[in-house]
C-alpha cells in the first residue's frame, strides 16, 4: 500500500464511520476546517482526558485555566505575533494561486499550472476581526494563534489567588487559529486547531532538570495513547531554526504517511514571555521566594501538543488491513483506554427475544465498568464484528443459546472476541468484565 493510498483509506474510514467530516460539507466545504463526528469526538475527548490526567490532575504542582479566545491585542504585540507571526507567501502570476514558499520544490515555478511565481512576501497568519460596534483600528482584535498567551497573562492571577510554590505549571486545552496559506494533509495543517499546552514555571537554575522530566512525560503519554515508539523521533532544533524566544527546543516528529513531520514540541522559553508582558503591561510578573527573599522572573518549560496532529498520528499508526483471501478485514488497533467504544454486546440472532433480553442484562452489567459499551443487533454477526473493527472496538461479546443454558455446562457464559486477532474465548460475564477493566486502566 502506497502512502497516498493509506491516507485516502484513512480519510474514507473517518467519514464512513463517523470520526471526522469535511467542515460545512453541504456547501462545498472550507479549506483547513474539519468537524469531529460522533466517534471522533469521543476519541478526542479520551485523548484529552488522558492528557489532563497525566499532565495536570495526577500532579500536585499543576493548575488549570481556560482563557478567552479573544484577548486585548496588546497581548500579541508583546509576544511578537503582530510583527513576526508570518510565513513566506508566493503567488502565481498566471493562475493567481498562493503557496507557502518554503514548501515548494521549485521557488520559481507554480506547482499547479507551471506558471511563474512572483516575489516572496511575508504573510501574517493571525485572523483579524473587530470587537464591538466600531470597525476601525481601535476595535481590532485577533483570534488567538496559540493558547500560551492566555496562560502567561494569567500568571499573576494564579500567583495571587493560589500562592503556589515554584516550580509549578499552568495547563490548558483550547482552540487556536492560524490563517494557513495552504492547509493540507487532512487534519495535519488546519486553520482552526486545538492545543494541549503546559507552561511550567521554574527557577532559572533548574531548567535542565525540568526539561528532561517533561521530555519523559511526553514519551509516557505517547506510549499511553498507543503511538509506536519506533515511529517517534526527537529532533534537536538548531539555533538558527528555533523560535526567537527559545533557548532549547526538541521537536517530536512522527512518521506520517506523507513524511516525517512535527507532532509535538518541547521548548525552554527562558523568561522571554513574562518579561515581555511585564514590560508592555507595566505590571510586575515576578516571583518572590519567601524562604530566601529572592525576587526574580521565572523561566519556562513548554510541552506543547497539537490535538489534531495527535489524533492523526493515532489513526495512521492504528490502521490495519488483514488479507483474508477474497476479502480484506479493516480495523483500527486503538489502545483500549482511548477507543471510543470499549466493547460491543450483541445477541447472536436478532429475532429471538430471549437472547436480546439476556444481552441487555449483560450490557447493563458491563456498563458498571465503563459506559461506552455498545449495542448492535443489525445484520448478521460477521457484519457487526466488521463495523466494530473499523471503529477500533477492542472486544465484542456475543450472547447465544448456550448462554441461556442449552448446554448446561456453558450457562451464563458468553463469547468474547478480540479485535486484533479475531480469536474467541468462552468466559463468564465476571471474567469478561475483568478483561475490560484491565484493558482500559
Amino acid at each position: 500500500m502506497t502512502d497516498s493510498n493509506l491516507m485516502e483509506k484513512i480519510v474514507s474510514l473517518c467519514k464512513r464511520r463517523g470520526f471526522i467530516f469535511p467542515g460545512s460539507e453541504i456547501y462545498g466545504g472550507l479549506a483547513g476546517t474539519f468537524d469531529y463526528g460522533p466517534y471522533g469526538v469521543v476519541l478526542k475527548e479520551n485523548v484529552e482526558r488522558l492528557w489532563l490526567q497525566m499532565f495536570r490532575d495526577s500532579r500536585d504542582d499543576m493548575y488549570g485555566v481556560d482563557a478567552a479566545i479573544l484577548m486585548n491585542p496588546k497581548v500579541w504585540e508583546a509576544s511578537g505575533h503582530v510583527a513576526g507571526f508570518s510565513d513566506p507567501l508566493a503567488e502565481c502570476k498566471k493562475c493567481k494561486k498562493r503557496f507557502r514558499a518554503d514548501h515548494l520544490d521549485d521557488a520559481k515555478k507554480c506547482p499547479e499550472c507551471k506558471g511563474a511565481l512572483g516575489d516572496v512576501r511575508q504573510f501574517n497568519m493571525m485572523f483579524k476581526t473587530h470587537a464591538g460596534a466600531m470597525e476601525d483600528d481601535s476595535a481590532t482584535v485577533y483570534l488567538r494563534p496559540e493558547t500560551a498567551g492566555g496562560i502567561f497573562t494569567n500568571f499573576k492571577n494564579v500567583i495571587d489567588s493560589l500562592h503556589p510554590k515554584l516550580p509549578f505549571g499552568i495547563a490548558q486545552i483550547g482552540k487556536a487559529f492560524r490563517n494557513e496559506i495552504a492547509p493540507r494533509d487532512f487534519i495535519f495543517r488546519l486553520r482552526e486547531l486545538e492545543q494541549m499546552e503546559v507552561e511550567y514555571f521554574i527557577h532559572p537554575s533548574e531548567w535542565e532538570h525540568a526539561f528532561e522530566e517533561w521530555r519523559k512525560v511526553m514519551h509516557f503519554f505517547a506510549e499511553a495513547i498507543g503511538l509506536p515508539q519506533n515511529m517517534i523521533h526527537e529532533l534537536e532544533v538548531e539555533d538558527k531554526d528555533r523560535a526567537h524566544y527559545s533557548k532549547r527546543t526538541i521537536d517530536f516528529e512522527f512518521e506520517y504517511p506523507f513524511g516525517r513531520k512535527e507532532l509535538w514540541g518541547l521548548a525552554y522559553r527562558g523568561d522571554f514571555d513574562l518579561s515581555a508582558h511585564e514590560t508592555n503591561s507595566k505590571v510586575e510578573l515576578k516571583y518572590l521566594d519567601e524562604a530566601t527573599g529572592e525576587k526574580f522572573t521565572p523561566h519556562v518549560i513548554e510541552p506543547s501538543l497539537g490535538v489534531d496532529r495527535t489524533i492523526l498520528a493515532i489513526l495512521t499508526s492504528a490502521y490495519r488491513e488483514d488479507d483474508m483471501g477474497a476479502d480484506v478485514r479493516t480495523y483500527l488497533a486503538l489502545a483500549p483506554k482511548i477507543a471510543p467504544v470499549k466493547a460491543m454486546v450483541s445477541p447472536l440472532l436478532k429475532n429471538k427475544p430471549e437472547l436480546a433480553l439476556k444481552a441487555r442484562e449483560v450490557r447493563a452489567e458491563l456498563q458498571k465498568i465503563h459506559p461506552a459499551i455498545a449495542w448492535d443487533d443489525n445484520g448478521n454477526i460477521g457484519k457487526r464484528y466488521r463495523r466494530q473493527d473499523e471503529i477500533g472496538t477492542p472486544f465484542c461479546i456475543t450472547i447465544d443459546f448456550d448462554t441461556l443454558g442449552e448446554k448446561p455446562e456453558l450457562k451464563d457464559t458468553v463469547t468474547l472476541r478480540h479485535r486484533d486477532t479475531g480469536e474467541q474465548e468462552r468466559l463468564t460475564v465476571a471474567k469478561v468484565a475483568e478483561r475490560i477493566r484491565t484493558a482500559i486502566q
